[in-house]
Order: C-alpha cells, then structure tokens, then sequence
C-alpha cells in the first residue's frame, strides 16, 4: 500500500514546466550510494520500461557517466546532483529525489532554475515509526542493560531494576513530536495505541490533529519542553533546525525525560547532548542519525550515558524500493497527464 501522498505545494511553479510526451522524454535513474540498501533497484526502471516503452530509460549504477548522459535528460531520478553535474543538464525539467531529505539539492543554482523537485514523502515513514516506538520500549523497559548482562551471561534481576524509574511505562506519558510530518503521524498513530499523550509541533502550529492532542508552533518549543516526558525529533534539515536542540533546550527539559532523534543529525548540538546524559539533565535517548556518519571513533557519543545508537536503519524495510517504484509510477502517470503533481518540494523553505 502507498503511503499517505503529500499535496503540491507550488502548483503555479508546476504549470510554468512543458512535458514533453514519453516518446520524446529521456529519463535517468542514478542513485548509487556506499550503503546498498539506498541503491536503485532494477525494478524501478524496468517498471518505467514496460509502462512507457518508447521512453528513452537510461540506469546508470554511479556517477561516472551521468555527465555525458545528462545533456539531453528530461527527468533524473537519484539522490544526489551535484552543482557541476547540475550544470550540463541543459533540458532537466524535473527531478525525483529518492531521498526524503533534499538541502543535497538545495543549492542556488538549482532552486533558481525553474526545475520541478519531488521527494518520496511518506516512503520511510511506516518503517521509522516503527523503529521510534521499538526504541521507545528499549528505553523504557531498559533492555540495553538486560542484554549487557546477558552477554555476561548474569541474571541481572535486581542490577537492571534497582534504580528508580529506570524501568517506566509508555501510558498517560506526554510524547512531543518535533517535526509532524508524514513520519511524525505515523508515530503518533502507533503510540496512541499505548495510550499516551501526544503534541504535535510543526512550523506553523497547524497541521492533521485527529492523532495528536493538540499542534503546536515552534515558536512554543521553550513552553512545551518541560512538560515532555518523550520528545521525538523528526524535523527536516534547513538553517533553521540546525543545533536546534542545545545546552538551553537540555535543561528545559525533565531529567526523567527521553529524547529520540530521528530526524537529521544536525538538530542536535551532539557536545551538549552528551553532556546532558552523563551529567543526568536527561534520563536516557536513542538516535538513528548523526551530524558526521559514520560516527568518528572519537564521538562523545559512544560513550554517552544511557545512550542507543543504530547505524541511520531507521528506513531500511525489506519493501523499500517497490515502494519507491509505486510512488515514482504514480508521480510520472500525472507527469505526462498533465496533472497535479504530489510531494512537490518548496525549494524556498528546502523541504
């Protein structure tokens, strides 16, 4: 099933483009990346291949021959494309980021050009939520100690339970979610289920609350943080967002209070993060992302008190690329149908 499409956001931006028809398109997947799960499928250009096939596919698995391809392509879809390589694409009308998070892209000369950007909004979000509240229950019932002591094979009854309130419940506790986007419905969807309460907060203050107690602005981060028994980070990377979370942020908050960052790593000022875990300011945290990955061997995080790391798997799921493939389809049958396209990218706002 495809997750829930976001709305076009530029809709005027959108009919200022000419599409060509399929016959007289030319388009490119390149997306290679040195972990393969983000690598493109062969099933996504062989779905673009039977559905148009006199459409003009080219896959290409790096980058070594994109800038002798990309002169005459119509659409690209892939990750990442350079400024330099942004350069000679003379005809580009469209790109399909395979990513989520698009400041990659968010360079002058591509935000200036007229180019169409769309992202697979929703893809990741089922997976990630599930990866949140699996790090939501670690946390709470603490089984980072139980299976440091299963290593050393000790029945640790009394060793992982001694301390008070490091074994807690998810019900009737205050969750805020930072960045209520796709992802962060998905969340809120699952954790009601564990009747919690829920705050949304998103850059405006509006957005879907029929999950979610209530929305709130960013401008009330300072106000909502002392309340938060859970504060789950999903917010995009922009300026903005940037060390959002600091030395002030950690000291609003409870110290019986857990953080999660699924979002991007930069949210985080990670020296001040890992003093406020060791120093006790906060009870404990999880992250899937990291301001430099992979984490350098020299990281405060590594030694972080009451600190679980995974290696950005959040949006690893084994239905990942025909996901991918089912959004991209739908986004080109609205291309050539001259329709309104869905997850168009306010490259204003760079997300």
């Amino acid at each position: 099933m495809l997750p829930v499409l976001e709305p076009a956001q530029s809709l005027e931006a959108e009919l200022t483009i000419v599409r060509a028809k399929p016959a007289d398109t030319k388009l490119i997947v390149c997306v290679w990346h040195p972990f393969p799960q983000w690598r493109a499928d062969e099933m996504m250009p062989a779905a673009i291949r039977k559905r148009w096939p006199e459409m003009r596919v080219v896959h290409l698995p790096d980058y070594d021959r994109l800038n002798e391809e990309i002169p005459d392509t119509d659409i690209f879809v892939g990750a990442s494309l350079r400024p330099d390589q942004f350069a000679f694409a003379k005809k580009l009308k469209w790109i399909h980021s395979t990513a989520a998070g698009v400041n990659q892209l968010m360079y002058p000369a591509l935000k200036n050009s007229g180019v169409l950007v769309t992202n697979p909004s929703g893809l990741f979000s089922p997976g990630m939520a599930e990866h949140v509240i699996g790090m939501m229950v670690l946390l709470a019932r603490n089984f980072m100690d139980s299976v440091r002591y299963q290593d050393k094979h000790i029945w640790a009854q009394n060793e992982v339970s001694s301390i008070p309130g490091e074994i807690t419940e998810l019900s009737g506790e205050l969750m805020l979610i930072v960045g209520y986007g796709s992802i962060g419905r998905e969340v809120a969807r699952r954790a009601n289920c564990f009747d919690m309460r829920i705050w949304g907060m998103t850059r405006s203050g509006k957005g879907d609350a029929s999950l979610v107690d209530k929305i709130l602005p960013i401008s009330d981060l300072d106000a909502a943080l002392p309340h938060a028994d859970w504060v789950v980070l999903a917010a995009p990377d922009t300026p903005d967002t940037q060390k959002l979370f600091g030395p002030e942020r950690f000291a609003q908050m409870k110290p019986s209070a857990r953080l999660i960052n699924m979002g991007r790593g930069t949210i985080l000022d990670e020296d001040a993060f890992a003093h406020a875990l060791n120093t006790g300011q906060i009870r404990g945290a999880a992250i899937d992302v990291a301001t430099t990955e992979p984490i350098p061997a020299d990281s405060p995080l590594w030694t972080a008190k009451n600190l679980f790391i995974t290696p950005h798997t959040a949006g690893v799921s084994d239905r990942l690329w025909r996901r991918e493939t089912e959004i991209l389809m739908e986004l080109l049958e609205r291309w050539f149908d001259n329709q309104e396209m869905f997850n168009v990218v306010d490259v204003s706002a760079g997300y």
